[in-house]
């Protein structure tokens, strides 16, 4: 029966009734002359009892097949944050008609008509102040139709999970499909719940049966679920459907909305992926993104989105209320007026020099050493930067690099540099799940790679245009959706003139962490901080075109064309860094004549293991070593000493950095040892270099580093930087992003510097040297306060028995115990308590109480270092010991 609105069921699990209303809203297009009656949710009438003034209006639209009831836990926490003084926002949620306990039309309503329905609503309505849409699923389409029909009132879009534009030859998503087919539209969205029950159940974790209860709500009957076998019919699967104009219509006008942004995303979703939020961010760059890990299509059910929302809307108030200045004119954070040397101006000057650029070890594939002179690197850059610009590759789009380090990766890495291409690095290190959320959170437009990645390629459908490193036979290359091959590039290169250099403030490269803490996350760095990287680089260490680098440590592998001086990978498996001899790094030496090594401390720990294989020329060789790096982990003074050994005219440095900042400080051997007579807990990584800048933000009793960033020696808290080459942002994780970033409360130089949370824990001491004590998800928080677990690590470590030690803290947070979980020289049989006299001997090297000591055959690690120990595992693992589980492998 259609011209009334269905009651509200009382008692909704987390809905306040007191928000819903109804209207009856004088109707548009097909419905005009006629009356409808809408159901939506308001919190205008609260607002107004706290007598607080509202800043403007958030309406809010769902999608298929939900209603209204998706966005209560916005409703409800703008109402609360409103009553504590934030900035009050009112919430409108509609139930689009035919949906929720909006009317039952009984009309056909295409997407045109969606959005005519939605401006007579609001029409209808007196809204406060500036308007923002939010929406979800078909409701982010609509809610965009409305936007772009009303650029007075809109003052900014935020979306969910939604769709504006589907590509040409691409099949729509798979349930679409199914739910769509002749024959079944009806049998599954109409006839039978079937596609509302499909949806609730893409929830993670798992909806509570009275919250897919409330979802069921309106839609009992099948009567009550014809709008969703509306929706479903509507969409526009290709150009021959009433709706594609429309569709066309609203994304050509979304490319044109210049107010701020929002986009949260949930990755695991099986109908609106990565893809759409591609296209979405193509058409509104200006727009601050993040993507859940974890969060599907319920994106709403899955995260915190409501959160998200009202911290965006909190620190873009200003902007919405009194917009001083368009979009584009704000200038991006960390730009510089400073002069910028590309990246490849060494390799530039050198184009015409014979000499030996790039030596590759590695035995892959059986064809032996590679070694590539400067003319034939400079040769090979310029042509596949061509040949990608002729087959469409332009400035800005993003290239996955699925090709191990040599000389093949650095042309290729130069080459998209070159021609302002943003080189996506997610090397093997991330093991193939964290690899494969990697390439699709950064959704490349184009892979480059070799048969192993190409294949991953394919079997996980990454995205973008597929270009092999060799060239595959016809048969090979199609199965893989390989349409071109680098010799091809190169054939077509040759006689295609060079575009314009990139600027320095453009996007160069996304650089991933290696996920020891959590899902790796994608680092933007423009052209200005890898050039700064360089510098510092070169600087520091006084690296010259004579100085040669042998690298074992995957990221500084690619410097070496950039500092103008020869590189040469060590045979190894650089995803497995503890596959490095000593042997390889004297062969690696030899070679290439380098006088700097820079080696991983997982590395540096079998080098030194396998020192009993050299011979007295390797010895000799390792002589001609002047500069000697331990990067990517803190290492111990007796582990680099024991390397020292067998370079013994070297100078070992341990420098410290992260994927987000490379080099922060620097501490040589010398420092370490004098550093070791302190009394000070933790890692001495020395002092800040050059124009860098180190503060530390004290923890509080909970553990949390809320203390504002200063230089006062001996206070625990998170390591907060600032440098030249730090990081721009997270790639599409606006929230991390944000929290990494925060004021210094310093002088104004130091303020206006860029600054990053590092996530580390640590302190500095009295000359102004860091030490660093652990990560901040890793403090132990006990009833007297927070304890990090380095200092006492390092104290474990020195038992003779002890290989390696991670403390751990078991119990309720507050009242957490620390637990050692140690590795032995000789390895135990089976993960359990240690042994009585292994145990004593522990708890009797350090002053922290431990409330046991187990020991297992091998702790875990990160797959990128294999040094970074995973004590968040470790802690988990330990509480089931302890509490009688299994003491199975961690």
């Amino acid at each position: 029966m259609t011209g009334s609105s269905s009651p509200l069921p009382r008692d909704l699990p987390g809905l306040d009734s007191r928000f819903s209303r109804t209207a009856s809203v004088s109707g548009s297009g097909v419905d005009d002359g006629r009356q409808r009656e809408w159901h939506y949710l308001d919190t205008g009438d609260e607002l107004a009892a706290l007598g607080v003034p509202i800043v403007g209006t958030v309406l809010a639209v769902h999608g298929n097949p939900t209603w209204s009831y998706l966005w209560r836990d916005l409703l409800n926490r703008s109402v609360a944050a409103a009553t504590s003084g934030s900035p009050a926002w009112r919430v409108i949620a509609v139930d689009q008609l035919d949906m929720g306990f909006s009317e039952r039309t009984g009309v056909h309503r295409p997407l045109a008509q969606r959005v005519l329905d939605l401006g007579a609503f609001s029409d209808s309505l007196t809204l406060t102040g500036p308007v923002l849409t939010l929406g979800h699923d078909w409701g982010g389409v609509v809610s965009l139709g409305w936007a772009v029909g009303h650029p007075a009132e809109l003052a900014g879009v935020m979306l969910l999970n939604t769709a504006i534009h589907h590509p040409r030859g691409v099949p729509i998503p798979a349930p679409l499909r199914l739910a769509g087919a002749r024959g079944m539209l009806a049998a599954s969205t109409i006839h039978t719940p079937a596609f509302l029950e499909t949806t609730l159940a893409l929830a993670s974790p798992a909806l509570e049966p009275a919250v897919k209860d409330a979802y069921r709500a309106p839609y009992r009957s099948a009567h009550r679920r014809g709008g969703i076998g509306g929706f479903v019919a509507d969409i526009p699967v290709d150009s021959r459907h009433e709706s594609f104009s429309e569709l066309e219509r609203i994304a050509a006008g979304v490319a044109e909305l210049e107010v701020p942004a929002l986009m949260l995303w949930g990755p695991r979703d099986p109908i609106f992926g990565d893809r759409y939020l591609d296209d979405l961010i193509d058409r509104m760059p200006q727009a601050d993104v993040h993507r859940f890990e974890g969060a599907g299509h319920l994106i709403a059910e899955d995260a915190p989105y409501a959160d998200a929302v009202l911290t965006w809307l909190g620190d873009n108030v200003d902007r919405f209320v009194d917009p001083v200045a368009p979009l584009d004119s704000i200038a991006p954070s960390g730009s510089d007026d400073a002069p910028s040397t590309p990246l490849w101006h060494a390799l530039d000057g050198r184009r015409d020099d014979d000499s030996i650029a790039v030596v590759d070890l590695s035995a892959r594939g059986g064809r032996g050493p590679r070694q590539v002179s400067w003319r034939q690197l400079a040769d090979r850059v310029r042509r596949i930067a061509c040949g990608l610009t002729a087959i469409g590759v332009r400035p800005g789009q993003r290239v996955s690099l699925l090709i191990p380090p040599g000389p093949t990766l650095t042309a290729v890495v130069y080459a998209c540099l070159r021609i302002g291409v943003v080189v996506v690095v997610a090397d093997a290190g991330l093991g193939v799940k964290g690899l494969t959320r990697a390439v699709r959170g950064s959704w490349p437009d184009v892979v480059i790679g070799e048969v192993p990645g190409l294949v991953a390629a394919r079997t996980l459908g990454w995205p973008g245009l597929r270009i092999s490193a060799a060239r595959l036979p016809k048969v090979s290359a199609a199965a893989l959706g390989v349409s071109h091959s680098l010799s091809d590039l190169l054939a077509i290169g040759a006689g295609t003139p060079l575009p314009a250099p990139p600027l320095p403030d453009d996007e160069a490269a996304i650089l991933f962490t290696s996920g020891s803490t959590g899902p790796a996350k994608g680092v933007v760095y423009r052209h200005r901080q890898l050039s700064a990287l360089r510098d510092v680089l070169a600087s520091h260490f006084d690296v010259t075109a004579d100085s040669g680098l042998v690298t074992g440590f995957a990221p500084f592998a690619l410097l070496g064309p950039a500092l103008g001086t020869r590189s040469i990978t060590p045979e190894m498996d650089v995803s497995a860094p503890r596959t490095l001899t000593a042997s390889a790094v004297a062969a690696a030496v030899r070679v290439s004549q380098s006088s700097i090594v820079f080696l991983s401390p997982a590395a540096i720990l079998n080098v030194v293991a396998t020192a009993g294989d050299l011979a007295q020329q390797d010895h000799e060789e390792l002589a001609r070593v002047r500069t000697f790096l331990s990067t990517g982990a803190p290492i111990s003074a007796e582990l680099l000493a024991s390397a020292n050994s067998l370079m013994p005219n070297a100078i070992p440095h341990a420098p410290y950095g992260m994927t987000e900042c490379l080099l922060v400080t620097d501490i040589a051997l010398d420092g370490i040892r004098e550093a070791a007579s302190e009394a000070d807990s933790g890692v001495c990584v020395g002092a800040p270099i050059g124009s860098n800048l180190v503060l530390i933000s004290a923890l509080d009793a909970d553990g949390r580093a809320v203390g504002a960033p200063g230089t006062q020696p001996g206070v625990l808290g998170e390591i907060v930087v600032s440098a030249p080459h730090l990081k721009v942002q997270y790639d599409r994780l606006w929230l991390t992003d944000r929290a990494a970033v925060r004021e210094t409360g310093l002088d104004t130089d130091a303020a206006d510097a860029r600054w990053h949370r590092t996530g580390d824990v640590g302190h500095l001491d009295h000359l102004g040297r860091l030490w660093v004590e652990g990560r901040l998800p890793h403090v132990i928080v006990t009833a007297t306060g927070p304890v990090a677990p380095v200092g006492a690590e390092q104290d474990v470590e020195r038992v003779p028995t002890v290989r390696r030690a991670a403390v751990v803290g078991v119990g309720p947070h507050g009242l957490r115990q620390a637990v050692a979980v140690i590795e032995t020289e000789r390895p135990t049989a089976r993960p359990g308590l240690a042994t009585p006299d292994v145990t004593a001997a522990v708890r009797a090297s350090t002053t922290l109480p431990l409330v046991a000591v187990l020991a297992v055959p091998r702790l875990p690690t990160d797959i990128r270092h294999n040094s970074k120990i995973d004590r968040s595992r470790l802690s988990d693992w330990a509480e089931r010991v302890l509490a009688g589980g299994k003491p199975t492998a961690p």
